[in-house]
């Protein structure tokens, strides 16, 4: 039952504006689920949704993946904390200040450029897998077009 009512949650946010825990738990009764608020406020954390922001002071839940990154808070966090980078066949190694490695990997993540197939950081250093590794190149330019 949690698992159909996980992805009932889902579909609900992905199709409608939900903004609170008592709406995802009337959305949930309008389809058959016996819910409390509590029931929705452990399921909103299992899934992770987040609030985000859609206008007007107003918010909606989304899955984390959903968020994407302006332009300008991506060109902050590579020219704020890329301190070098380097590269091997299709890895892009970047090196942060200890601490900001993942926070950068977080926005390069949410920018979703196709080249860049994904990333792991730990306290100070960012590994990005690109696929194909003929697209490097391209990875770099763009990098090097936020640090100038």
């Amino acid at each position: 039952m949690k698992t159909k009512r996980h992805k009932k949650i889902l579909e609900l946010i992905q199709n409608q504006i939900i903004s609170t825990q008592e709406e995802v738990a009337e959305a949930l009764r309008k389809e058959g689920f016996n819910v409390t608020q509590a029931t929705v406020s452990r399921d909103i954390k299992e899934l992770g949704l987040i609030k985000v922001a859609i206008g007007n002071e107003m918010y909606k839940y989304a899955l984390p993946m959903e968020v994407t990154v302006s332009e300008s808070r991506l060109k902050f966090m590579i020219k704020e904390f890329v301190l070098k980078y380097d590269y091997s066949e299709n890895i892009i190694v970047i090196k942060t200040p200890p601490g900001n490695a993942q926070a950068v990997a977080s926005v390069i993540d949410n920018a979703q450029w196709r080249e860049v197939i994904g990333t792991v950081a730990g306290d100070d250093t960012i590994l990005l897998v690109i696929k194909p590794v003929s697209a490097v190149p391209t990875v770099i330019k763009k990098i090097n077009s936020y640090l100038d």
